[in-house]
């Protein structure tokens, strides 16, 4: 056998499919590569898929969530946060669905934490922190927060979220959140052509009124209900104009490389930040740093991965660490150049984004 790497994914744990061998050099390097030179340094991990929230750019109304026999244990989240920082991921975020509908989530942030990645941060629609909530994910380490808001309009807001919570809960959910001695939250909105555009201006002014960054973001094809349609996306472009005609901005660029969103700042001073993530019109796959691994275990490469691999068989077997880094190892090296959108043989992923995870 010589002095070369053991090959451990020749032993077999459990029975799901294993993604191919990556080359040599990637399995040295002990880091998650893929094959177009990208390293991975960000997790998404989803907690659950169930949400509260309906929202009509997401998933219908009767949608059926997974049995929670299905879904990966504390434990078994743990460990695999914990196999990923020892790969070199910095960054983790917990996602859902909803994350605060886990009924452990303090337990799994305070393990996270100890972890001691650089960054642990929810996302979440806001819907249910309470003091008491936010006081216990603080001391159990939640390093930041960041909430969806798509409208301040009550019937609106009812309307694309189909729930029982409303704008201005939310609203007061941010202010929670600083009150209990987080940075400012980031506040998203899925901005959607005849649904919700012309309150981009409203929206960025709330960046103004708590001192936050307001981030928006182009409609992407991830809905169940596949009604995705081009003329649907507000361009990034055009939100900056709208937001710029009644707030002056100046740009601030994409604060880091491999960030989500460029960034603006109000020309005259005013607190708070804008932020456009648009994959759609300007894609940033090309310096993509993030792996998601699903609420059952399953590992996308990315967000737009119609192939994804099943590492719940190997966890509920008992498998090493060394095996798991094996398979995180090659399962990264299939992630795809990019999401294809605009290519005409793009393929919408068969799960909406509260399944994949944010």
């Amino acid at each position: 056998m010589g002095m070369g790497l053991p090959v451990l994914s020749e032993r077999r744990f459990g029975d799901g499919e294993r993604p191919p061998r990556a080359p040599a050099h990637a399995h040295a390097s002990r880091r998650m590569l893929d094959s177009h030179g990208r390293t991975i340094r960000d997790l998404r991990l989803s907690l659950t898929d169930r949400c509260n929230f309906r929202c009509t750019y997401c998933m219908d109304p009767d949608v059926r969530f997974l049995p929670k026999l299905r879904l990966l244990k504390v434990d078994q989240i743990v460990r695999l946060a914990r196999v990923c920082v020892g790969l070199g991921v910095e960054k983790v975020r917990l996602t859902g669905g909803e994350p605060t509908l886990h009924p452990e989530l303090t337990r799994v942030i305070r393990e996270l934490a100890a972890l001691r990645a650089d960054d642990l941060a929810l996302t979440t629609n806001g819907s249910r922190m309470s003091d008491a909530d936010l006081a216990a994910w603080k001391d159990a380490g939640l390093g930041r927060v960041t909430i969806s808001l798509d409208s301040l309009r009550p019937e609106r807001f009812a309307a694309i979220t189909r729930s029982g919570s409303s704008a201005a809960e939310v609203v007061e959910g941010a202010r929670r959140v600083m009150r209990a001695g987080f940075s400012p939250p980031k506040l998203n909105a899925v901005v959607i052509r005849g649904t919700n555009e012309d309150e981009v201006p409203d929206l960025a002014g709330l960046a103004r009124d708590l001192g936050i960054e307001f981030r928006f973001i182009e409609f992407m094809p991830l809905d169940s209900a596949r009604a995705w349609d081009r003329s649907m996306v507000v361009p990034g472009d055009e939100i900056i104009e709208r937001i710029n005609d009644v707030y002056p901005l100046v740009p601030l660029g994409r604060v880091a490389h491999s960030g989500t969103a460029e960034e603006w700042g109000f020309a005259d001073g005013a607190p708070g930040r804008i932020g456009v993530i648009a994959p759609v019109t300007r894609p940033f796959c090309g310096a993509c740093s993030r792996l998601r691994i699903t609420a059952d275990g399953k590992v996308r490469p990315c967000l737009f991965s119609t192939r994804e691999w099943d590492l719940k068989p190997l966890l509920d077997a008992g498998a090493p660490d060394r095996e798991i880094e094996e398979f995180l190892i090659d399962a990264t090296w299939t992630k795809q150049a990019g999401h294809g959108i605009s290519s005409e043989g793009f393929e919408q992923p068969a799960r909406t984004m509260s399944a994949i995870g944010g």
